[in-house]
C-alpha cells in the first residue's frame, strides 16, 4: 500500500517590491529618534543659513557660502540616517520578522538602499532651497545684490558628495550591523583617517601623490568646485572602490548569510 502524498500549490503572488519600499520608507519616520533625526537635518539647514546672514561679512552673502554652511550637518546627518535604516534590523530584533516575511533578503537590501537615496535627494534638495532663500534674504537684510556663485553643474557634484557621504553610512551599517560600531566607524573613516593621511602627505613626499588614490574625502574635493578632470573621476574611482565598494559588498554578503536571531 502506497501513501499518496499531496503536494499543495498555491498562486499566492509574492511581496511586490515596491510595498518593501513604502515600508522601508515609512521605518525612517516611525521611530522617534528617525523622526527627529529627519526634522534635525531640516532644523541644521536653517540654522547654518541664519549664522550666515547673522555673522558673515556683506562681501560673504554668497549662495557659496550657505552651501559650506549647511554641508557639515548633511555629512554627518545623513549617513546616520542610512546607518539607522541598515542596522535597525539587528539592533532592535526584527530581523526575524522581516527575513520571515521576505526570506529574499537581496530585496530588502535594495528597497532600503533605495528609501536611503530617495530621503537623501529629498534632504539635500530641501538644504539647496532653504540656502537659496537665505541667499535672498541675506542680501535684502544687507542691502546687497544676491550673489548665485554656484553653476548648475555644481549643484549635481555637490549634491553627488552628500549621497556618497550618506551610501557610506549605508556600507558601514551593512558591515557592522550595529549602530554604535558603524556610526564610531564613520567617524573615525571622516575625521582621523583624513588627519592621518593629511600629515602623511605634509612629510612624506612619497604618499603626496598616492594620497588622491587611497584617500576618499580627498578625492572628492574636485566635486564641489564642479567639472573634475578624467584624472580626478578615476581617484574618485580608486579610492571608493577601497572605502565603498569592498566594505558594501562585504557588509551584503555578512547580511545575505548571517543568522537572524
Amino acid at each position: 500500500m502506497t501513501a499518496a502524498i499531496e503536494t499543495i500549490h498555491t498562486d499566492r503572488p509574492g511581496i511586490p517590491f515596491t510595498r518593501l519600499l513604502k515600508v522601508e520608507l515609512r521605518k525612517m519616520f516611525d521611530t522617534r529618534a528617525g523622526r527627529w533625526l529627519m526634522i534635525s537635518i531640516a532644523i541644521t539647514a536653517v540654522v547654518a543659513a541664519a549664522s550666515v546672514i547673522a555673522f558673515a561679512p556683506d562681501s560673504a552673502i554668497t549662495y557659496g557660502a550657505f552651501s559650506q554652511a549647511f554641508g557639515i550637518p548633511l555629512n554627518i546627518l545623513l549617513p546616520v540616517v542610512a546607518i539607522l535604516l541598515v542596522t535597525g534590523e539587528w539592533s532592535q530584533r526584527s530581523g526575524l520578522v522581516t527575513f520571515t516575511l521576505v526570506p529574499h533578503r537581496a530585496s530588502v537590501i535594495w528597497a532600503k538602499a533605495i528609501a536611503a537615496i530617495v530621503v537623501g535627494t529629498v534632504a539635500v534638495t530641501l538644504a539647496f532651497a532653504i540656502g537659496a532663500l537665505g541667499n535672498l534674504v541675506g542680501a535684502a537684510i544687507n542691502g546687497v545684490d544676491p550673489v548665485w556663485d554656484v553653476e548648475l553643474v555644481q549643484y549635481f557634484t555637490i549634491g553627488l558628495t552628500f549621497l556618497l557621504a550618506l551610501l557610506l553610512g549605508f556600507a558601514l551599517g551593512a558591515l557592522f550591523r550595529s549602530t554604535a560600531a558603524a556610526i564610531v566607524g564613520y567617524f573615525v573613516y571622516g575625521f582621523v583617517v583624513p588627519t592621518i593621511f593629511g600629515v602623511l602627505a605634509a612629510f612624506q613626499e612619497w604618499f603626496r601623490d598616492l594620497q588622491p588614490w587611497v584617500d576618499f574625502n580627498f578625492a572628492q574635493i574636485p566635486l564641489f568646485e564642479g567639472n573634475p578632470s578624467g584624472e580626478e573621476w578615476a581617484h574618485l574611482g580608486t579610492s571608493g572602490l577601497i572605502w565603498f565598494v569592498l566594505p558594501l559588498t562585504a557588509g551584503v554578503l555578512l547580511i545575505m548569510r548571517s543568522e537572524v536571531k
